[in-house]
């Protein structure tokens, strides 16, 4: 870490080179993701304030690119991949300008993980640049664009535009492209016919279950009904007006009487008489509701 600056080299991409080695040693060996990710950011922080260019065994705008390699498998393994693409545009400032290598990490992680159309955006901006067009890494990155992002989110319009639009291509790597759009539309088209398919039998599982639930209710329903029919014209039956007399002399003992007084003696023998022969007709064969079939 201390030795002298290689030849062509100026001091602050000489300390990012560094500052890299130090951050693969944490990441790999002592797996101090947190320290390796704050080398990373110190050496890419380093080379910003340099010009950016020069030549050795390796160009500054190469240790940026491992530098931001190695931050992201810091940051993945630390479970802070959301913050991956935000992290790289401190440093990149446009998506276009992404390195090939990086773009190629990020396309893998952001598919791994389950969230492809993170790079649905970006991966369209970096294919649309000029300068990209001329890199010899730009047909794989396209494919993998289209297999990892455009084809699982069921962008086929937007690939099949991209894939014609593409001065790069020739006609044969554009028909194998076009064939894997439409070989991947086919699967989508039949996956979506079997999850609608599932989803009828769900429901007419689900109507015959309530159909069932309702017609036990129906029997139910019917059931209380004629219970009630029945305790209605049972209570019919019953002498209402010796009831309601009784309970008017109840009435007049417990609120208006002592029942320890010697006067309220007529009552109470009138009170117990009247509830006797309620009690009897109640019971009495004439007043039980008849038996139906």
């Amino acid at each position: 870490m201390s030795g002298a600056p290689a030849a062509g080299w100026s001091p602050l991409p000489a300390q990012a080179a560094s500052l890299l080695e130090e951050a693969a040693d944490l990441l790999v060996l002592h797996r101090d993701f947190a320290a390796a990710l704050e080398r990373c950011e110190a050496g890419c922080s380093s080379l910003e304030l340099g010009s950016g260019t020069g030549s050795g065994p390796e160009s500054p705008a190469e240790v940026k690119c491992s530098l931001c390699v190695v931050g992201i498998q810091a940051l993945a393994e630390m479970n802070r991949w959301r913050e991956v693409l935000s992290w790289l545009l401190r440093y990149y400032q446009f998506p276009g300008h992404l390195p090939p290598k990086i773009l190629e990490l990020c396309i893998l992680l952001y598919s791994k993980v389950g969230e492809p159309q993170v790079m649905l955006e970006v991966g369209t901006t970096w294919l649309r640049n000029l300068s990209n067009k001329r890199l010899p890494e730009y047909s794989s990155l396209m494919e993998l664009y289209l297999l990892h992002v455009l084809l699982p989110l069921g962008q086929f319009k937007a690939a099949e535009e991209l894939v014609d639009s593409c001065d790069v291509l020739n006609s044969e790597q554009k028909l194998a492209f076009l064939k894997t759009i439409c070989d991947s539309q086919c699967q989508w088209t039949q996956q979506e016919e079997m999850h609608s398919t599932d989803e009828e039998e769900q429901d007419k599982a689900t109507e015959t279950v309530l159909g069932a639930l309702s017609q036990k209710l129906l029997t139910m329903l019917t059931l209380l009904r004629r219970a009630l029919r029945s305790m209605s014209s049972h209570f019919y039956l019953l002498p209402y007006k010796k009831m309601l007399l009784a309970t008017f002399l109840l009435y007049l003992v417990v609120v208006r009487l002592d029942p320890a007084s010697p006067t309220s003696l007529p009552f109470l023998c009138k009170l117990v008489q009247l509830f006797r022969q309620a009690w009897a007709a109640v019971l009495s064969p004439i007043h039980r509701p008849p038996i139906r079939d």
